[in-house]
């Protein structure tokens, strides 16, 4: 590729053409000689005792190859995966769980029987035929509710519904500031449940080997090392007894990190029955059962200046848990944490409370927990600005934590790399042309159109571990990253990576981070991952916008140990001192003298012959751990103008301009399409989506798409995106992560400006999603 600096530059996704030509490979197309396939039958109640389970006809069935419930994995499994601790809480309840309910189900679709058979309708049909006795019980759907010592518990025999109690910091820490206050905001600020609905559903294929124990796992995961872990200990085999190979993965949201019921059960049922087993979510299973998002509501309270200056807030984010603790739920916790935004104050008080209702699971959803925070502190800002009757940009600028003031210790201890968060806002003010909506909105106001104008100047903590924070949070699980970089006699490049792309573009970032540094050829560097035994890095997988900031780290940090030892076999074939060789462009040559030079191809290939320094193994390879010394931390500001019908309370979004600050940019145009699809489903959030219960019975009402409404190419507007680049100091690339950027930012950006909208009628605030509906029933309740 004649590009001369490839870090930095626009190309094209490597990955593309062979994914959109339909040469890629997902979890439904891979299949192994004699394959039986699983069917799962699920509670159709969201709590209940099972009393009976009959079996005896689907045992019957044409193609039944076996029928199994609880009692035929008790001795093939330990149960799933633990919940990450996250911290230490006054309170903490977490229920154990079994990946196929035996006396109790506490949730819609909790698996109660598995049935194998020779084809995936066969096993279907069988199902159908497996009789469940069930006694209802009553569902905990209320979050508010289900505090009450009162209420009816989610799990039969618990003492509570609380699974975590934990403050952070409390009601003293804001006591001076809510003193000198001259005006106090409340606000309790919903966070509607999401599904995922990745493009692909899960799948899982597993193959067990009676002869050898050994057992291989093919799925649909953003985490193939995470689920080894975990499966390996629950069947008690080694981690080097099984294999966990990823594709290509159909996107995940966070949605494929954690191992589910049926990551254990497949491949239990495939020791069971001494065949290979397949099985492949439908899209009515996925937003039945795959974990949700957000499902959260906060209590919150920000007091203020006149003059608009920040003093203190106090919030308590009430989180609905679900059934179970999911893997990683209690991360969303970190809400609290970021819920100071890019402003300074004088004290937050923070408090977070983990509900168990007979909900499904909640987990991370891209972003988690960020998304929450930012939208909490830009809807208050906007609501202390409406107050004071301040501009909403005025009062931001006054807030923000000053380029100067950084790296900056906020009020939760964390540090902030580094910042410059008025200049993204200036840009997106400039791009949007602010001054001349202003304009155009007091014309409209006065022909009665309801046109408003929403700001959302975000941060996001991102980019993990570091290893002293993340090991006490996940139970001594350190997330740092590894990479592996091996050179062929060649002078071709494998890079083995531990963590594995869904999306994200790791096949061209990464290999222009190696091509640039090794001076070759763009087209030379294959990228691999997802195949837990490939290469010989162990990997923490691939969310929290973590894989640049921390894998695309350690791929460069072994990439500098193949130039060095690259360096010392140059000097020995060029006959000169260590400490006199450089290397540049693709060739190591004598510092003064550039004519006496060898080729990196020269050297990679002299590795694996004879003619090596004393002590010097062949060979050119190496493998490099990054342990960040901190989280990074990029920012960005983005604009949202709407037009509300006031007919229909349909919202129109007219504009959408985004300016972020990743720090150090690889590839421009990736980061883009990070930007767009982040926005797009916080978009989604904000106007469109949101999972849905039966408040009595628990049952899903939004069970498949033509209930759940995502939005489509004609909804999501054509965006302006621009960049302003503050580099971070925590890792030599100097980059952060962008991944999850537009999702954090967006929704606060396109509520603010519905409330600005809508402000001219008395409504200070609206829940998400903003449904036409919705804005409807509350214009017209506002005009009487």
């Amino acid at each position: 590729m004649a590009v001369t600096q490839l870090v930095g530059a626009k190309i094209h996704r490597r990955e593309d053409p062979r994914l959109i030509t339909g040469h890629g490979h997902y979890i439904d197309d891979f299949t192994r000689q004699g394959a039986a396939y699983a069917a799962f039958v699920r509670s159709p109640f969201a709590h209940a005792r099972i009393k009976r389970i009959d079996i005896t006809d689907a045992s019957k069935a044409p193609g039944v190859v076996g029928v199994f419930t609880a009692r035929d994995f008790k001795g093939q499994l330990a149960g799933t995966h633990p919940a990450a601790p996250a911290f230490v809480a006054e309170k903490k309840y977490i229920p154990e769980r079994f990946p196929i309910a035996e006396k109790e189900v506490c949730y819609q679709g909790e698996i109660v029987a598995a049935v194998l058979a020779d084809s995936k309708a066969q096993a279907a049909d069988a199902a159908n035929l497996i009789q469940v006795e069930y006694d209802e019980l009553p569902a905990v759907m209320d979050l508010e509710k289900a505090l009450d010592a009162k209420s009816p518990k989610a799990h039969e025999g618990a003492a509570d519904n609380i699974s975590w109690d934990l403050t952070y910091t409390g009601p003293e820490v804001t006591e001076a500031a809510f003193k000198e206050a001259d005006v106090v905001v409340k606000e309790r600020i919903l966070q509607n449940r999401l599904a995922p609905v990745p493009m692909e559903p899960r799948g899982v294929l597993a193959e067990y080997e009676t002869y050898d124990k050994k057992l291989t796992i093919w799925m649909s995961s953003q985490n193939p090392h995470f689920i080894r872990l975990f499966v390996s200990g629950s069947m008690g085999l080694k981690e080097s007894q099984v294999r966990v190979i990823s594709p290509d993965v159909g996107g995940g949201f966070g949605s494929k990190i954690s191992p589910y019921p049926e990551d254990y059960l497949v491949p239990a049922l495939s020791r069971l029955s001494e065949r290979p087993v397949k099985w492949i979510e439908t899209r009515t299973e996925s937003m039945q059962n795959a974990t949700h998002g957000r499902g959260q509501f906060y209590d919150v309270e920000v007091a203020a200046k006149k003059d608009g200056t920040l003093l203190g807030m106090r919030m308590t984010q009430y989180l609905d848990v679900g059934a179970y603790c999911g893997t990683f739920s209690a991360f969303q916790a970190c809400a609290c944490l970021m819920a100071g935004g890019a402003y300074k104050w004088k004290g937050i008080s923070a408090r977070t409370i983990g509900i168990l209702t007979n909900r499904v699971p909640t987990d991370p959803y891209r972003g988690a927990g960020r998304p929450e925070a930012t939208h909490l502190v830009e809807r208050m800002v906007d609501l202390v600005a409406g107050q004071l009757k301040l501009d909403p940009v005025a009062i931001r600028r006054k807030n923000f934590i000053q380029p100067k003031e950084f790296p900056y210790t906020q009020n939760f201890g964390l540090v902030v790399d580094s910042g410059d968060y008025e200049k993204s806002l200036d840009r997106a003010l400039e791009l949007a042309g602010y001054d001349e909506l202003r304009k155009k909105q007091a014309d409209l106001r006065k022909q009665g159109r309801y046109f408003g104008i929403g700001l959302s100047t975000w941060i996001e903590l991102c980019g993990f571990g570091p290893s002293a924070a993340t090991a006490p949070a996940t139970g001594g699980i350190a997330l740092v990253e590894s990479a592996q970089v091996r050179v062929t006699p060649t002078g071709s490049v494998i890079v083995y990576t531990g963590t594995h792309a869904h999306g994200q573009g790791h096949e061209t970032t990464f290999s222009q981070i190696v091509a640039d540094q090794l001076g070759v050829p763009y087209e030379s560097v294959e990228l691999r991952h997802g195949d837990t035994a490939e290469g010989t890095s162990f990997g923490y997988g691939t969310y929290g916008s973590r894989s640049l900031a921390v894998g695309g780290v350690a791929v460069s940090k072994a990439v500098g140990k193949v130039i060095d030892k690259g360096k010392k076999l140059a000097a020995h074939m060029l006959e000169a001192a260590e400490e006199d060789i450089v290397f540049e462009r693709g060739s190591f040559h004598v510092k003064g003298s550039p004519d006496k030079s060898k080729a990196f191809g020269e050297v990679a290939f002299a590795s694996y012959g004879m003619n090596l320094p004393e002590g010097m193994e062949q060979g050119l390879e190496a493998v490099a751990y990054f342990d960040p010394p901190n989280l990074v931390w990029p920012f960005g500001a983005h604009v949202a103008v709407v037009e509300i019908d006031a007919e229909t309370g349909h919202v129109q979004l007219e504009k959408y301009v985004a300016v972020d600050d990743c720090g150090n940019i690889i590839n421009p145009m990736i980061v883009d399409g990070q930007i767009h699809g982040g926005v797009a489903q916080a978009i989604a959030q904000a106007l469109y989506e949101e999972v849905v219960y039966d408040e009595e019975t628990g049952q899903l009402k939004t069970g498949t798409l033509l209930d759940y409404s995502i939005p489509g190419i004609g909804e999501i507007p054509a965006m302006s995106l621009d960049h302003t680049v503050t580099p971070s100091p925590t890792n030599d690339l100097g980059v952060k992560g962008i991944g999850e950027a537009g999702t954090i930012a967006a929704s606060a950006a396109v509520i603010n400006a519905v409330c600005d909208a809508l402000s001219p009628l008395g409504i200070k605030h609206v829940d998400m999603p903003a449904s036409p509906d919705r804005l409807w029933n509350m214009m017209k309740g506002a005009r009487k």
